[in-house]
């Protein structure tokens, strides 16, 4: 399945609620992030000659959460440019999560116009499209090509539009920050089971030309970049939400 937009990345369902209180979720999905984000002077240990070895597991649970998300580059666990792009992706994760804490179920269902997408909408969008570039950088699944349960599960997500306004809706916090953190924990898997050359892998069919694995994590980075950007707007213009401070 292609998009109308000329990058394909955009936008479903995701039907199962999460089991989760909203507290929890946040600190699961803060732990998962940090994950990778381990400090660089540990990364700068690793034997050169590993680099193009798949890496062993990075540190992960509370230990790892010690770690300094602001530091981008290479990180322990990972080889240099997969822990440069995962550091990458954990640092603009954290601007997404940030502002939505405490966002009421109401105001993550609310469309600011009858074009617009909801918060939640938004937020699931975001799974979606790391569930999509997973299954085509890691499974080599092509773009589009996704089964049918798969594209029942996260079509309307990626797409957004009527099919996210009219089925997106009615979920708490806890079931977005869930579907972030599952996404994101499949994705700091993946890193770690490859290496730099197959992170440089071009891609001569992708739509828009050649395209290595590098260029799409780094489109997944600044995609969710684009939309944290649409999420802080669409926060600051909830109603009853109080006008900015002057400086």
């Amino acid at each position: 399945m292609t998009t109308k937009n000329q990058f394909p990345i955009r936008r479903n369902f995701l039907k199962s609620a999460a089991g989760i209180t909203t507290g929890a979720a946040t600190l699961a999905l803060v732990s998962n992030l940090a994950s990778v984000a381990v400090s660089a002077a540990d990364a700068g240990k690793q034997d050169p000659a590993a680099s193009s070895k798949p890496p062993a597991l990075a540190q992960t649970g509370p230990a790892a959460t010690r770690a300094d998300v602001n530091i981008i580059g290479p990180k322990a666990g990972l080889t240099p440019q997969v822990g440069t792009i995962a550091s990458m992706l954990t640092w603009i994760q954290h601007a997404v999560v940030t502002p939505v804490k405490g966002v009421s179920r109401a105001d993550l269902d609310w469309l600011f116009d009858a074009n617009a997408n909801s918060i939640g909408a938004l937020l699931l969008h975001l799974a979606a499209t790391e569930t999509y570039y997973q299954l085509n950088t890691f499974d080599g699944t092509k773009w589009g090509g996704w089964p049918d349960e798969i594209k029942q599960k996260w079509d309307a997500a990626m797409n957004l539009g009527e099919a996210g306004r009219n089925t997106i809706k009615g979920h708490d916090l806890d079931f977005y920050l869930t579907a972030l953190s599952e996404a994101r924990d499949k994705t700091l898997e993946g890193f770690r089971r490859r290496d730099d050359a197959w992170l440089m892998t071009v891609d001569q069919t992708w739509p828009w030309g050649p395209t290595n694995n590098y260029c799409k994590w780094f489109h997944v980075c600044e995609h969710e970049s684009h939309h944290a950007g649409q999420i802080d707007l669409l926060i600051k213009r909830l109603p009853g939400a109080k006008p900015a401070k002057e400086p």
